[in-house]
Formats: structure tokens, sequence, C-alpha cells
């Protein structure tokens, strides 16, 4: 067991699945030479050879475009899109090719592609690197989306979406990168849909993923001192999305609150609370809650910013108002 940073543990997912399969290879802006902006590719070229780190131009829908096709042809392509916010430049191969092809073609053609995407609110960089663009996937058949939050749950998830034979969109959070946990030494998988119970409580259930986990924990330490236990779901997944952990833990405390760090409106909130209220509408004791950021583009200035996105003070008053 090793205790390393979120971005280090991505690095080892894809160093030894290029090590195991020979198709597995890396492309996007800076993922060469430079390393990523962020570290996570850096000394992979040198130990791997520019055939399976490659540098494209700056030209998302190219590259993506190339790496879906290189995937039916057979290939593992890990496509790295710098910043979430670019990755609507893609979107037609995204949406219309890559998660239709093995529908289209009977299932003789599979697009085994992980598109790697840094995004989330953090750090001042504004209205168009700060996006919360998981939700928009989410509405589109045939592809998985993971936003892992943990070093040990990145690393058993893109090993997995990686092996996958349908195509995959990472999320990771960009405040997440640093953070640090403890990794098996050996090999390990995590299933793609299966969500975490990162906290255990009895009497509201929070449910969220990625970096509002975190942010969540914080709240559910300050209701303990007001003598509310908080149960907090880490999605892990949230295509598939795994509604019967979900649903077992409404059932346990009969109250729940949905968090997401993207616009409310129009966010994965609704869809969530309105499964629940259809699975099982009878279990609960008050209407769920839903938390997320102001239907507002992200401002520059960090002081604006943190208004705009959901505090541990807004998921908490939200908890206190499912017993109202």
């Amino acid at each position: 067991m090793a205790i390393i940073t979120l971005r280090e543990s991505i690095t080892q997912a894809m160093r030894e699945e290029m090590i195991r399969d020979e198709n597995v290879f890396i492309m996007g802006c800076d993922v060469g030479l430079r390393g990523n902006p962020f570290g996570i590719t850096k000394g992979l070229m040198k130990e791997f050879g520019e055939r399976r780190v490659l540098d494209t131009p700056i030209s998302e829908a190219g590259f993506t475009g190339l790496g879906v096709g290189a995937a039916i042809a057979g290939m593992r392509p890990l496509v790295e899109i710098l910043y979430d916010d670019w990755i609507t430049l893609p979107m037609d191969t995204i949406v219309n090719t890559a998660a239709k092809t093995s529908y289209m073609f009977g299932g003789q053609a599979s697009v085994p592609i992980v598109i790697r995407a840094p995004f989330g609110v953090g750090g001042g960089v504004a209205a168009q690197h700060s996006q919360n663009n998981e939700n928009w996937f989410v509405h589109v058949p045939g592809l998985k989306v993971i936003t892992p939050s943990t070093p040990y749950d990145m690393k058993g998830l893109l090993k997995s979406a990686i092996r996958d034979n349908n195509p995959v969109l990472c999320f990771e959070h960009k405040r997440n990168y640093s953070l640090k946990g403890e990794v098996p030494d050996g090999e390990y998988l995590i299933p793609i849909g299966k969500a975490c119970v990162r906290k255990e409580g009895k009497d509201c259930t929070i449910v969220t993923y990625s970096y509002m986990t975190y942010v969540a924990e914080e709240a559910a330490k300050d209701l303990e001192k007001e003598g509310i236990s908080c149960e907090i779901i880490d999605l892990r997944s949230l295509l598939p999305l795994d509604y019967d952990t979900v649903m077992e833990s409404v059932a346990k405390t009969s109250r729940v609150v949905v968090v997401t760090e993207a616009p409310l409106r129009g966010s994965i909130t609704g869809e969530i609370v309105g499964e629940i209220i259809a699975r099982g509408f009878d279990l609960l004791d008050a209407p769920p809650e839903r938390v997320g950021s102001r239907n507002s583009p992200v401002p520059y200035n960090e002081a604006l910013e943190a208004l705009c996105t959901p505090k541990k003070e807004d998921i908490a008053e939200a908890v206190r108002k499912t017993f109202k």
C-alpha cells in the first residue's frame, strides 16, 4: 500500500495498462514532451516513445476524431481534452460517432476509447476553464461517464475504463489532483457503475460525486455537532448510476439531499431525485433537496467564484430543511 496523489494514480493506471496492452496509447495537446500542464503524463513519452504518446495540434475535434477512428480499428486510445470546457469542440464525434457506432453496426464494431478531461471550479481560471459539463453526457445512450474522487477510485476505475469496449468519459476535478490517499501496490479494478458509501449515517443521505464529496464530508462534520448523522454516497460513476446503493441508503435514512457542483438547472440532480421518487416515494419523510451552483457563468474573481459554487454551509442548510 502506498500513499500517492490522485494525479499520480492516473499516471500509474495509464502506465500499467500501456505495459499490459500494446494497443493502448495516449494522445492530446502537450501530453508528450511537456507531460501535460498538470504533470500527469510526464515521463511517459520517454518510456514508451512518440508512437504511443502523441503530441497533437490544438484541434480537439481533429484528434478526438482520430482517436475514435483508431478505437474502431482495434486500438485503445486515451484521449486527453486539456479542459472539460473544450469538450464542446469534439461534441459531434463523441455523441454521434463514438456513442452510436456499436449500436448502428449491430455490435460488429466497438469503440474502446477513454476521453479524460479536467473539470470543475477553482483557482480563478474564469468561465471558459471552470465548467462542469459531465451532465451533458449522461443524456447520451452508448457512453459511460466516471467521476472518481480518490486516488484509489481513480486508478481502479480508469483501468476498468481502458479495458472497457465502450467509450468512457473520465472527468477529473482539478481540485482533486493533489489530494492524497492509499492505493494498493498490486493489480485491482473497480467496476464502472458501483457507488461507494463514503460515510455511514442514519438521519439523512447525501448523494454526490467528485470534489463535492469532500465538501459534503465537511458539512456532515458540522451537522454531527447538531445531532444529525449523515450518510454520504459517492456515486463514482454517473453513467451507469448505482441506484441500488442510493436506495438502500434512502430506505435507512428517509431523507435525501443530492449535490452537484454544476449549475442546478438541468443537472443530474433532477434525474436522481426523480428516480428516487419513482423507486421509493413511500420511503421518504421529507421532500428531497438539491444543491448546486448558481445558474451563472463562473466569474474570474475568486471571491465571486466562491459565491457561485456550493459550500458546506449550503449542503448543511439543505439537510436541515429536510427536518422542517
